[in-house]
């Protein structure tokens, strides 16, 4: 969040990956290393501490997949409210760069 409390704009054409306690960090892993050879940033969400373990997993994975790759992953965590079914709910939202590789 920026300093009056609401999330920083996303980027244009940031893609969003969903993930939940069930997801398999692997496959999300191989997601975000596609989106990520395509485009400059992508954006995971997770609800809870179970979907936020497997986000964080697929991250460090996607790194491993993308060690060729002439750049590194950056990510910034932060807090974002989503409504789901009517319910608004606390959800992270990691937002993953490329950066060049130091």
């Amino acid at each position: 969040m920026n300093d009056v409390g609401t999330p920083a704009p996303r980027s244009p054409g940031t893609h969003i990956l969903k993930v939940s306690a069930q997801s398999s960090p692997n496959s999300v892993a191989g997601a975000l290393a596609g989106v990520l050879r395509e485009r400059e940033t992508a954006e995971l969400q997770a609800i809870g501490a179970g979907a936020t373990n497997q986000a964080v997993k697929a991250i460090a994975i996607a790194r491993s997949y993308l060690e060729s790759s002439d750049f590194d992953l950056m990510c910034v965590p932060e807090f974002i409210d989503v409504t789901i079914d009517g319910k608004e709910r606390t959800a992270m939202r990691l937002a993953v760069e490329r950066r060049p590789k130091a």
